[in-house]
């Protein structure tokens, strides 16, 4: 059997991974890359490494976009097997991808105006509504723990993953040329001691690992401190007559804010102010979220026994109506605005970034990973002018980042997870999902924890198991 690893290989976005057998070919993900806008757009819409006709089946780890959302466009293509996944996840990616779609289809708009400006050939989004709505059809719901086949010989569970809402750690027995071989994926692994969903759970034992890297060489801050750095911003926000501002991924990230912003007030450790959830997507989300409390972890069944709804409370309003939206802009503080994007590269928290940034009054609440050259990044990084819409804007606003709400797991808890592996059944661990210096680092700690081989594969390397 190959392992060919293509996408997340030396950087955290665009997860796919494909795993070739004597009985056919498996994708591990098929998220979208993202980065710089003409690079992104070109690896997205070429397949550069295999057909997609030629594939048999997809393992689909969770519905975060770098995981998931390249499908439609594989689909596109000519891609027409079962892409195997969770019940939450495929309900996830029906809301996910459909935005995606939404956002593909303006970004197309948006430098077609250029490129007709130049007479230059127009693009095509990389996919539709359309191309959605049949990726959803392929789409396979299994339970966890629950076997299935993906294709002849080849077996499959999963396991909860602890990341978001539906997220799987993937166990796989896969007979190849009269052995069987026993792989891992890790997808994206959650954290131990979250809010809302169970902690990441083992699985048997592999003889290959493929493990996420993205936090291999940093440590959290534990989540217990959230609260208390949340009371403090709310009570600056009180005493300047301030808004917060919080760029926020829709799946995931909002959902624990609110919960937290929820047990803050209920226990009156800081006063009540108004939050505001700016988010079509977000309160898909969260619909989503409501629906499967099977995943849910036993503090927070607990809360729904003594609570209708701990995703929503009496000073929380969603939004969904853009004149809504810009209404925000003449309220006054204090107040809370959670919007999308977490990594503020597009939606309408850049339209509320525009409008209070500059503003020394106010707080940008940073509280999650991003990536190189966004402009989440540059915020984290306090720069003191940035660029929203092509223009420069002031950064004047207090920014306060959050390093304990990470949804993945940092070096120690990536090491106690790995550590669950017997060594010598263990023969090699690929690490991907991680900047190349995360790896390094983590590749050192494992290697040290007496585990025999680490690999870091390269975009397009394969390895024969």
């Amino acid at each position: 059997m190959d392992i060919q690893f293509i996408g997340a290989a030396g950087t955290v976005t665009g997860s796919n991974h494909l795993l070739r057998t004597e009985k056919g070919r498996v994708l591990l993900d098929c998220g979208l890359f993202q980065g710089k806008r003409k690079e992104a757009f070109e690896l997205n819409r070429s397949f550069e490494f295999y057909n997609p006709k030629s594939i048999d089946a997809v393992i689909l780890s969770h519905a975060h976009i770098d995981h998931a959302g390249n499908l439609p466009n594989l689909v596109k293509r000519g891609f027409s097997g079962p892409i195997f996944c969770t019940h939450a996840t495929k309900d996830l990616c029906e809301v996910m991808l459909a935005d995606s779609a939404h956002i593909q289809q303006k970004d197309t708009e948006f430098v077609n105006k250029k490129r007709a400006k130049q007479g230059k050939n127009l693009f095509e989004p990389l996919y539709s509504q359309a191309d959605v709505e049949q990726t959803i059809k392929l789409m396979v719901g299994v339970d966890y723990h629950s076997e299935f086949e993906v294709i002849p010989g080849f077996k499959a569970s999963f396991y909860d993953a602890g990341h978001i809402l539906g997220s799987a750690v993937t166990y796989m027995k896969i007979k190849d040329k009269n052995r069987t071989i026993e792989l891992g994926f890790s997808g994206d692994l959650g954290r131990p001691n979250m809010p809302i969903l169970r902690d990441p759970e083992p699985i048997p034992d592999v003889d290959y690992f493929i493990c996420e890297s993205t936090y291999g060489g940093r440590f959290h801050e534990d989540y217990d401190m959230s609260e208390a750095k949340v009371v403090d911003v709310i009570n600056k926000a009180i005493a300047r007559q301030g808004k917060i501002i919080a760029p926020a991924f829709s799946l995931g990230r909002t959902q624990e804010l609110v919960y937290l912003l929820h047990t803050i007030f209920e226990k009156g450790a800081a006063p009540v102010i108004p939050v505001v959830v700016d988010s079509p997507l977000s309160f898909n989300a969260t619909q989503v979220f409501r629906e499967h409390t099977e995943c849910f972890d036993d503090e927070i069944k607990a809360f729904i026994l003594r609570h209708e709804d701990p995703l929503g409370f009496n000073k929380l309003r969603f939004i969904t109506d853009v004149q809504e939206s810009k209404a925000l802009n003449d309220q006054k503080g204090p107040m809370l605005i959670i919007s999308a994007s977490g990594m503020a590269e597009s939606g309408r928290i850049l339209h509320h970034l525009a409008n209070n940034i500059q503003n020394p009054a106010n707080i940008i609440m940073m509280t999650g990973y991003c990536a190189e050259n966004t402009l989440g990044k540059k915020i984290i990084e306090r720069r003191k002018e940035v660029n929203i819409f092509g223009e420069p804007y002031q950064v004047n606003a207090e920014v306060v980042v959050f390093n304990s709400l990470s949804a993945h797991a940092d070096s120690d808890e990536l090491i106690f997870y790995v550590n669950n592996f017997e060594r010598e059944k263990m023969k090699d661990i690929f690490l991907v999902h991680g900047e190349p210096d995360q790896q390094e680092k983590f590749a050192k700690r494992l290697l040290l924890n007496r585990f025999n081989s680490v690999k870091i594969p390269k975009r397009g390397e394969y390895f024969s198991v």
